[in-house]
């Protein structure tokens, strides 16, 4: 028997002296424990100068025996109140049995799980060394052992050997976490450094911390002024170990899910740890931690400030499913990140704002550029008739003012002209000037082109989308055509105008714009209102400060104007000769009722500086079809109605056009509205299509 144990202990000290990884030095401790003394359970327990004590053990032989899992165990736990502070106070080897264990200290659960396996009895060994007890080494069996007295001396000299084993492994795995953390912490901060998109940084960051702290959840989120919490980045786990970013979109379907963040939020914005019991009571207590438990088995939760970054409250949040709970330690690792990674929030806040503004400045430009393209200029609101000279002074009244103006008058007699010299003449002038027609898209576009959306927010949005609204904040906005705007959307309009705010379609953050309404109409919305099509409530909003602009036969004495000013510009731009314009054509223009008004004279002279060859315009017949449709009335003529007016005008329209009503050549275009609302007019009115066509 002394050279077996002296054999044992010989091995034992070989194996502590080679082997340094904690699972093969324990597994071959065992194994040759086990071929002397008979046990069926070992366990080995640490414990530290702060009263605490870790399991770093836990093996037993009967599995197929055992009626429950293994209990539950933090890492580290008091040990007052406990048998491991018995057998730590009266270090002494010795066997005890284990229903007067349990009896002892019902609440120990190891002590219910080694009952369930059917253990009787518990050796405890104290692991001693340089005089001091560092843990206890307990081995349980189902048999009570027969040890004597030179058994439990070599328990005694096994104890101090698996002493010494413990605190090399511990040592070195110690070491290897620091080398670890500082791995991880030199990775997360070049990430921090050297990665601007939101996404990826914080996939990085996931990835490295998980390496030291593993988790299945990583999350940063922010608590906004109105007390909102949302998503800034989270991500989840798979089991290939790569983290995937969750939509903040995947709470949507709770209907209560603010108000359950809004109860919670406090778990998150301190330093804090739950784990185990302390979970389940949280998830007792809040909905979303019992929702989050039940989808996700989420069994342990940590938590670290990140202080206020843009008026928003940040934290940094981990989960576990399974393993081991969050210690302390965890927890100041965490904690000592805090710091880099709400240094890098700021500057990542920043950079999206810059971004922002970059996008907003080029997409600003884009739509300058489109403007200088496609409309004609301030110089083409010629006129010096009384009724224009009305028309100017009312705009230099208003144009200082943020005042929203509502601008009336028929199609083609420049309401868009208005709009333009209003913004010019604004402090809003070195802002950009941002048109939206509300005639010339399909209702369902129309209130993502003024609101923008998110990505993902209906069939077809595969990306983010800055709304009109939030592009010309600062600027001026003008709506043409505001009489066509659905009901459903001025109600949202109405909202804008009265808070100056609103969201993205899909989204939930709410945008403040600073931004001048102009909006524009050539319908009369009084009757609108009173039909039912048009709000009330709206219409008053928008026509703060009314511009009607005159028709052109309201103002014949600027067709010459007007005519030379469009000859002069087409003939520079289509680098023609300057041609004649004879006396009769001049008066045919000044007889004829304009129904297209400045754009279809405007039109009529492109055409004839185009066709011409000769030493004077050619009018293409113009003429004497303008003298026979709309002869001047005499001079004591008696006036028709706005309905009979409106009416001639279509009817010349179509004749122009034989009948078209919509296509590139229809009589819409030449009356620049939409061809369906041209199309209710007519039925309105009683004109047939077989009629203008006869």
């Amino acid at each position: 028997m002394p050279n077996q144990e002296e054999s044992l202990l010989l091995y034992l000290n070989e194996a502590i002296a080679t082997t340094r990884s904690k699972e093969p030095l324990f597994r071959i401790v065992t194994e040759k424990l086990r071929l002397i003394f008979p046990f069926d359970v070992i366990l080995i327990v640490t414990v530290d100068g702060e009263g605490n004590y870790r399991r770093v053990l836990l093996r037993d032989y009967v599995s197929d025996l055992a009626t429950a899992p293994e209990p539950h165990q933090p890492q580290r736990t008091a040990i007052a109140g406990t048998p491991i502070e018995q057998f730590v106070t009266d270090a002494r080897v010795r066997t005890l049995p284990l229903a007067g264990l349990r009896h002892e200290y019902p609440a120990f659960s190891m002590f219910q799980f080694l009952h369930k396996l059917g253990i009787e009895c518990l050796t405890a060994v104290p692991l001693r060394t340089g005089g001091q007890v560092i843990g206890l080494l307990a081995l349980a069996s189902r048999r009570s052992p027969d040890f004597g007295a030179s058994d439990l001396a070599l328990l005694e000299k096994i104890g101090s050997l698996v002493a010494v084993a413990v605190s090399n492994t511990l040592a070195f795995e110690e070491v290897e976490r620091r080398e670890r953390e500082k791995t991880m912490q030199l990775a997360v901060n070049n990430a921090l450094l050297s990665i601007k998109e939101r996404t990826e940084l914080f996939r990085t960051v996931a990835t490295e911390l998980n390496r030291v702290l593993p988790c299945d959840f990583f999350g940063v989120r922010v608590q906004q002024r109105q007390g909102l919490v949302k998503s800034f980045a989270e991500f989840a786990k798979q089991p290939d170990g790569t983290f995937v970013l969750l939509e903040s979109t995947r709470w949507d379907h709770l209907p209560h899910y603010e108000a359950m963040q809004a109860e919670a939020f406090e778990l998150f914005f301190q330093p804090a740890i739950y784990n185990g019991p302390d979970y389940d009571r949280l998830a007792e207590k809040y909905r979303l931690i019992r929702h989050i438990r039940a989808q996700h088995g989420t069994r342990s939760i940590m938590a670290a400030p990140l202080g206020t970054t843009n008026d928003q409250a940040a934290a940094l949040v981990l989960a576990r499913h399974k393993g081991e709970d969050f210690q302390p330690a965890d927890l100041e690792l965490l904690m000592s990140l805090a710091p880099q990674i709400a240094l890098a929030m700021r500057n990542l806040f920043a950079f999206e704002q810059i971004e922002t503004l970059r996008t907003q400045l080029e997409q600003e430009r884009t739509y300058l550029i489109d403007e200088i393209n496609t409309t004609g200029n301030f110089e083409d609101f010629v006129g010096q008739s009384a009724v224009m000279q009305q028309v100017q002074t009312r705009i230099a009244q208003v144009a200082p003012t943020d005042t929203t103006v509502l601008i009336g008058g028929e199609t083609g007699t420049g309401k868009e002209l208005a709009a333009r010299a209003l913004h010019n003449l604004s402090p809003r002038k070195d802002r950009a000037l941002i048109k939206l027609n509300c005639a010339a898209l399909p209702a369902q576009l129309i209130e993502s082109e003024l609101f923008g959306h998110e990505k993902g927010a209906f069939t077809g949005a595969h990306d983010r989308r800055i709304g009109k609204f939030e592009l010309a904040d600062g600027g001026t906005i003008f709506l043409d055509e505001i009489g066509e705007l659905p009901l459903d959307l001025q109600a949202k309009l109405l909202r804008v105008l009265q808070e100056k705010e609103f969201e993205r379609i899909g989204g939930r953050r709410v945008i403040h714009t600073d931004v001048r309404v102009i909006a524009a109409t050539n319908r009369v919305l009084e009757d609108e209102v009173a039909a039912g099509r048009f709000r009330a409530d709206l219409y008053y909003r928008l026509n703060v400060f009314p511009i009607r602009l005159p028709a052109l036969r309201e103002r014949p004495e600027d067709i010459e104007p007007l005519m030379r000013h469009f000859l002069e510009r087409f003939t520079k731009q289509l680098a023609r000769p300057v041609r004649g314009l004879r006396e009769r054509d001049l008066r045919a223009m000044q007889q004829y009722g304009w129904p297209g008004n400045i754009r279809e004279l405007e039109h009529v002279l492109q055409q004839a500086v185009i066709v011409s060859s000769g030493p004077f315009l050619e009018f293409a017949g113009f003429s004497a079809a303008t003298a026979q449709a709309a002869p001047a009335p005499p001079e004591h003529a008696p006036l028709k109605t706005l309905r009979e007016q409106e009416r001639d005008h279509i009817l010349a329209a179509l004749h122009r056009t034989a009948g078209r009503v919509s296509g590139p050549h229809g009589a819409a275009v030449l009356l620049d509205i939409n061809p369906k609302t041209l199309e209710a007019r007519m039925k309105k009115l009683g004109i047939r299509r077989t009629v203008v066509g006869e």
